[in-house]
């Protein structure tokens, strides 16, 4: 059912998503509930919003539109293919686990070299070793593990 009837430009306000963006999710098979009225303007529902926001959230993790559209794919086929479905949004939620690790990583050495600015700024000197010793030890735990 649609809750309210929003047309391209509409949407693309609402979601920040260009009309090209829009449209090319569209061609690919991405939006295969959008209901399509005689002249060929696209109406979009609450329900084509949330599959915007999966779609969108699945790019985010760096899933691929073939991806997308096998995901669409499924759940066109109904409850058969549940099974299929989770498994696809077990291995990318892996995935993302594994960026997020990997970014924490990162955060950690960052923040490191903002201590390390931040001190060699205090002592007027990037040799802030003899007086941050603790600064050495991070070093060695973070860059030579």
């Amino acid at each position: 059912m649609y809750a309210y009837e929003l047309f391209y430009c509409e949407v693309s306000k609402i979601t920040g998503l260009t009309t090209h963006t829009l449209r090319y999710y569209d061609k690919e098979g991405l939006l295969p509930y959008v209901r399509k009225l005689k002249n060929g303007i696209r109406e979009f529902s609450d329900d084509d919003l949330n599959w915007i926001k999966i779609i969108e959230c699945l790019k985010s993790t760096r899933l691929q539109i073939k991806e997308i559209k096998k995901y669409i794919d499924l759940h066109e086929q109904g409850d058969k293919t549940l099974t299929e479905r989770l498994s696809l949004f077990e291995n990318q939620k892996q995935k993302v686990q594994e960026q997020i690790n990997i970014l924490e990583n990162c955060m950690e050495k960052i923040n490191y070299k903002i201590k390390f600015f931040k001190s060699a700024m205090k002592y007027g000197s990037k040799n802030v070793f003899k007086n941050e010793p603790k600064l050495e030890k991070e070093c060695k735990k973070l860059f030579f593990k």
